[in-house]
């Protein structure tokens, strides 16, 4: 299992194939990649504050709950911080599993838990200035599912 809490960007296609290649075993792998979105064409950037050593801690209890819960062969998280423009990937999950119902359910849980409790701070910088994004309802909703 590896989390990792970086300013660089990174390559999809070379995550997805090292972990597919460190997946020995499994019958299954799943990968999300999460984008900066742009809702209404005006944003020029995303800020994304952490604190580093509190972060990593927080990803790796959330990976850690998820290879509890699921056969999981392997887990990987990646997220970014700093500065990043609309359509850069934020992060990416994989999970492999012996299934696909494990891989699956595994990825959509770490997916739902990084988006509410991993400790980012987001603010969205447009042409018409800067907002901090607050946490959403629905978000806080996805987890009552797991």
């Amino acid at each position: 299992m590896r989390v990792a809490v970086q300013a660089d960007a990174f390559d999809i296609g070379q995550e997805t194939a090292a972990f597919i290649a460190g997946a020995k075993g499994a019958g299954a792998a799943v990968t999300f990649v999460g984008l900066v979105r742009d809702n209404g064409g005006s944003l020029s950037a995303m800020e994304i504050e952490h604190y580093p050593g509190m972060t990593e801690k927080a990803l790796a209890a959330i990976a850690a709950e998820a290879a509890t819960r699921w056969s999981l062969t392997d887990a990987l998280v990646i997220h970014r911080y700093g500065r990043l423009g609309a359509d850069e990937a934020i992060m990416m999950v994989a999970t492999a599993a012996p299934h696909r119902a494990d891989a699956f359910a595994a990825a959509e849980f770490l997916m739902d838990y990084l988006k509410s409790r991993a400790p980012f701070w987001k603010k969205e910088i447009g042409s018409d200035g800067a907002s901090w994004v607050a946490a959403k309802d629905s978000d806080e909703a996805a987890l009552t599912r797991w």
